[in-house]
């Protein structure tokens, strides 16, 4: 059977913690006479994640390891986000509208939107996520402001991190559950098994670009 990506992240254990990283590429130098420290912000930045899985048994335990195993080490891809953020704690959560891209060659971080609930306080709350693009195509954003939408349901929004690519106009921006696809970190599939039989699982993802 042909295995395609991205898979879907196995939910049935839930996880027991997830170490969320935004990483930054900087370059930084410093005087050795003056100390005074110069700083260059690069193009690269990208999502990392470190996971543990709950102590659980095989019937449980074989579920993750085959997830793992169909993903070839970094090779395959899956959808993820962060699972105390799936519901924003802006009014999206309750009224979301039908939130779209509001114009075309949008690039940094910056995105305009559109089709939200019209004068709409709080829409989005610092530290909300939103979701573009899908599948092999989804992208994670991280919402850096309170959002409110304007007279004709229109927002904008300062995001992390930058726009991957520019979105067309009218693509669809995902407000709840939102994910972007990432990878394993590594190529090696391990697992611990104690004396009474429980399953020990933790891996570490990386946004795959």
């Amino acid at each position: 059977m042909t295995i395609s990506y991205p898979l879907t992240f196995p939910t049935h254990t839930g996880v027991s913690s997830v170490n969320l990283i935004a990483r930054n590429v900087i370059g930084q130098t410093s005087s050795p006479f003056t100390m005074a420290t110069q700083t260059y912000q690069f193009q690269g930045a990208r999502w990392e994640a470190d996971i543990s899985l709950p102590p659980m048994k095989r019937d449980d335990a074989e579920v993750w390891i085959a997830f793992f195993m169909k993903l070839y080490g970094s090779v395959g891809s899956f959808l993820l986000g962060d699972p105390n953020g799936a519901t924003p704690r802006g009014s999206a959560a309750t009224a979301a509208g039908t939130p779209v891209v509001n114009g075309a060659s949008q690039t940094g971080n910056n995105l305009n939107i559109d089709g939200l609930p019209a004068s709409a306080t709080g829409y989005l709350k610092a530290g909300d996520y939103i979701q573009l693009g899908s599948g092999a195509a989804a992208r994670l954003y991280k919402v850096l402001d309170d959002v409110n939408s304007n007279a004709s349901g229109q927002a904008a929004l300062t995001i992390w991190p930058d726009l991957r690519s520019s979105p067309a106009d009218g693509a669809s921006v995902v407000v709840s559950s939102a994910k972007g696809l990432f990878h394993l970190s590594t190529p090696v599939t391990d697992w611990q098994i104690n004396n009474a039989g429980f399953y020990k699982l933790t891996f570490g993802a990386i946004e795959k670009l």
